[in-house]
């Protein structure tokens, strides 16, 4: 089979397109035929070993090579055939998944656990667009910020990947959501039906005197203290990530902010996607607000699969508006 391969860090040109054996699934494993992958800052701060400390973590990047070679966490695609232990999948059927790896390739093995029915009314290419940023978000909003019907929620970075599933999950969870992006994302994150459109390059969302149970702190623009403005006593400031850097960033806005909590008056609580034991469940939860039309993928660009390594440089450029897929395999 044919995949992108990460031998050792660098920039795109780092991806190699090699002719590759296709692996074979465990007993508890699925044989996905990939028809369509995402790509993401998630891929990116992978490929380049950054933050550096990450690769100093336990559980971390690799301290001189990547421990993944296969890149490309969001799946969407078809069983091509199941382990031994494994029941309710077969082949032909159309799957999605976060497997943390391997969507830059023809086929993956994906646990079973981990895998889902793709929601019927998207394209390969959109089901692909969702598993990472729509469960992170989902995660943020329901188990770390525990938003409630009628509460006020702030979204910063809505125009994202995370972000504009966050602003239609924090309404069809019945959130009152203020969406925070720059000004040329103010038309589509408006689109996804936010209550209020903060443009940052005009206005502090932190200094205009407003409150809010919840704030997902999806771009990291602010400091622990910042946020103390906006939040009410009782609310949540629940962490994603921020802005990217070589050394620290985005761990150092994470840990900054972590460290500051026991002083602070609200919650703070992190949302850690990759650890998540419950990718299934979330999927199959996204599919049922998919299909009922109140959650729908945003897509900025397409590439073809041989076009990989071009859109991981596009992605890193930090302007995609929602998601950048890639068609891997055209459907039969």
């Amino acid at each position: 089979m044919k995949a992108f391969v990460l031998r050792s860090y660098g920039p795109p040109s780092a991806l190699k397109l090699m002719e590759i054996d296709k692996p074979v699934p465990r007993d508890d494993e699925v044989l996905v035929r990939v028809r369509a992958t995402s790509v993401q800052p998630y891929d990116w701060h992978l490929m380049r070993g950054e933050p550096y400390v990450a690769r100093l973590m336990p559980g971390g990047l690799g301290l001189r090579k990547p421990k993944i070679a296969i890149l490309g966490a969001d799946v969407a695609g078809e069983v091509e055939a199941v382990g031994k232990a494994v029941t309710g999948f077969r082949p032909g059927d159309e799957v999605y998944a976060m497997s943390k790896q391997g969507g830059f390739g023809e086929y993956v093995c994906v646990r079973a656990d981990e895998l889902a029915p793709k929601p019927a009314n998207l394209s390969f290419e959109e089901a692909a667009a969702v598993p990472l940023a729509a469960n992170t978000a989902l995660m943020a909003l329901r188990d770390q910020g525990r938003l409630k019907p009628g509460q006020k929620v702030l979204v910063n970075g809505a125009a994202g990947g995370v972000g504009t599933f966050a602003v239609q999950l924090a309404k069809a969870l019945g959130g009152e959501v203020t969406g925070v992006c720059s000004h040329r994302n103010v038309d589509l994150v408006r689109s996804l039906g936010v209550d209020e459109v903060v443009d940052y390059t005009k206005e502090d969302v932190t200094r205009l005197g407003r409150r809010y149970d919840v704030v997902i702190d999806n771009g990291g623009g602010h400091s622990a203290s910042a946020y103390r403005r906006v939040l009410k006593p009782t609310g949540v400031h629940v962490l994603i990530g921020g802005r990217g850097g070589r050394w620290l960033q985005p761990a150092g806005h994470m840990f900054a902010t972590l460290a500051a909590a026991p002083f602070l008056p609200h919650k703070v609580r992190q949302t850690d996607v990759v650890g998540c034991k419950e990718n299934r469940r979330n999927l199959i939860a996204l599919a049922e607000l998919i299909e009922a039309g109140e959650v729908t993928p945003v897509i900025d660009r397409r590439y073809p699969f041989e076009e990989i390594p071009a859109a991981v440089r596009y992605s890193e450029e930090g302007r995609a508006a929602g998601k950048i897929v890639v068609t891997v395999a055209k459907a039969m």
